[in-house]
């Protein structure tokens, strides 16, 4: 493909980086009543009313794309609401034309106390017109509860809502808090899309089905973290993704110079998230490659089904628990996330940070100590093979093991948390690169022990596909992404529970580049299938479309 059409298309994530490394923090514009008349009209149902079936798979399938297409939808299970009394709060009511935060203030709810069997976060958007993908986020009292991206609309309209379990942050909202939410985005006389967004937490009255936070802590301007002495566990979740409409945001198609390509990395598509307290390695991670709704040159692949992960963009997660002993005595200690892989002085990453603490209520000091540490060299390579289709062949791997112990009130806990990252690819393109391709596997194993309790959590991350630019700029991609993880919990060495996840997308569209939307004729079909197996029971469902026309909904359990 050429890279020109990719920053053609992509260019509107240029100001995502941006936007999530704190660009416009000006007061607060386009921020909407919920009875503001210049709130659009096909919103304001959709913003008032639950998330709409996917509804019957339509009979009739155009020829090619036309100026309106079927909501966004993904085969994602719902989040589970449970039966009793709940409270809704309206946290944040926007219009995003620019780079302008929408801030206001976070009040918990009244009459359902404060402690809640779940949290849920919904997100209803509107947006009609043309617009490129946008990557957003929402704060309350400084911790990043949601992250996510939008769909490209049709030039008639489109909704779409986004759910999300926010359990975890009881602990922010239980008390008052500055909301701050940014969707950043450009609306002039060609990019017409103005981004219509609703977002409410409904709180259900209760206690939590499983052990939450305490307490949730973020870092200080200088990166520095002082946790409550008494904490008995500790994770830490950093919402790291590549953004920013450079060769960040599709980091996985990079390649070691001097390959002749236009997007280069000294050490290539190898990327790794990697967490130091007080400058020593505590955790490491892989990033999920998120696909945007513009990606790989094909906004038609997404129209309807986003790539996973695309609207409700997961943390990566480090248990840090073995450094308790240390966090816990009273000082502040360094906490620095980077991304090892991006080239010096790249932008392009943004690595939020949030802590999720535990602690021991029966002690107002728990102490400890680190007793492993033995982190692996890491090892890999990036080898250019030149000629007619030229060749980058990338692997690379790490592995860390750390263990320490906390004496708590119920007596000396230990805890072992061993990761080993790899990852592999192939890829294959053209001069000009007409012809592009990859082919990468990417393997996060991690497994945690406390006590006699161990969770095994096996991860991997698939990308296959091809873009085409033939005879008459016809850009053809064909492009499937597998989204896989296997979690086993043992008990005194028995399984106890378990589960399966296997999301998969798979998408085939071609239209005519270069030329105005409606002379594009695009065609394509787009599929997920969602698959979630386990002790806690079974959801298997798929979408699947045809020139934006949904033409199966099909669940299986």
């Amino acid at each position: 493909m050429k890279r020109r059409l990719v920053m053609s298309m992509l260019a509107g994530a240029t100001l995502l980086a941006s936007t999530l490394l704190g660009t416009g923090a000006a007061p607060a514009a386009g921020a909407l009543a919920a009875d503001d008349p210049a709130v659009d009209p096909r919103v304001a149902g959709a913003l008032a009313a639950d998330a709409p079936p996917a509804g019957a798979p339509a009979a009739d399938v155009p020829a090619e794309f036309g100026t309106d297409w079927h909501d966004p939808v993904t085969a994602a299970p719902p989040v589970g609401r449970p039966s009793g009394r709940s409270c809704e709060v309206t946290v944040a009511r926007a219009q995003f034309r620019d780079f302008t935060p929408y801030r206001g203030t976070y009040t918990p709810p009244a009459g359902c106390g404060d402690r809640w069997s779940k949290v849920v976060l919904r997100l209803d958007g509107a947006v009609k017109g043309r617009q490129y993908d946008r990557l957003g986020y929402l704060h309350i009292g400084g911790v990043e509860i949601f992250r996510t991206s939008t769909p490209q609309p049709s030039p008639d309209g489109i909704t779409w809502s986004v759910e999300k379990d926010v359990t975890r942050y009881s602990d922010t909202f239980r008390g008052r808090g500055d909301v701050e939410m940014l969707i950043g985005n450009v609306v002039d006389d060609t990019y017409t899309g103005v981004l219509d967004v609703k977002v409410t937490l409904t709180f259900f009255a209760g206690r939590p089905a499983a052990a939450i936070p305490d307490r949730v802590l973020t870092l200080t301007g200088d990166s520095t973290l002082t946790t409550p002495r008494n904490s008995e566990r500790v994770l830490v979740e950093v919402y790291a993704t590549g953004s920013g409409g450079g060769c960040e945001e599709y980091w996985y198609l990079t390649v070691p110079a001097p390959a002749p390509y236009s997007c280069t990395a000294d050490r290539g598509p190898y990327r790794e998230v990697r967490i130091r307290v007080d400058g020593r390695v505590a955790g490491i991670a892989a990033p999920f490659p998120t696909v945007w709704t513009g990606g790989w040159s094909n906004p038609f692949l997404w129209y309807v089904v986003p790539g996973p992960r695309a609207f409700d963009v997961a943390p990566v997660t480090f248990d840090l628990t073995p450094f308790a002993g240390i966090l816990n005595d009273g000082r502040p200690h360094r906490v620095e996330v980077s991304v090892a892989g991006v080239p010096e002085g790249q932008t392009g990453w943004s690595t939020p940070v949030n802590v999720l603490v535990w602690r021991d209520e029966h002690r107002a000091r728990v102490t400890g100590k680190l007793t492993v540490h033995q982190e692996g060299a890491p090892t890999g390579s990036s080898a250019h093979t030149p000629g007619p289709e030229h060749r980058v062949d990338t692997e690379g791997a790490h592995r860390l093991t750390v263990a320490g112990y906390v004496d708590t009130s119920h007596g000396r806990v230990g805890t072992t948390v061993r990761r080993s990252l790899s990852h592999t690819s192939t890829h294959r393109w053209t001069d000009g690169e007409t012809t592009d391709g990859l082919e990468a596997l990417w393997r996060d194993d991690e497994s945690v022990t406390t006590g006699d309790r161990t969770t095994r959590t096996r991860r991997a991350y698939t990308m296959d596909g091809t873009t085409t630019l033939g005879a008459g700029d016809r850009l053809r991609t064909v492009l499937t992404l597998g989204d896989r993880a296997t979690t086993t919990e043992l008990l005194g060495g028995h399984r106890v529970a378990w589960s399966r996840l296997d999301d998969t997308y798979t998408g085939d569209a071609t239209y005519t580049a270069n030329v105005p939307r409606d002379q594009r004729h695009a065609v394509g079909t787009s599929s997920e299938r969602y698959r979630l197996y386990g002790s806690h029971g079974c959801h298997d469902r798929e979408v699947t479309t045809e020139q934006g026309v949904l033409t199966r909904d099909r669940v299986r359990c």
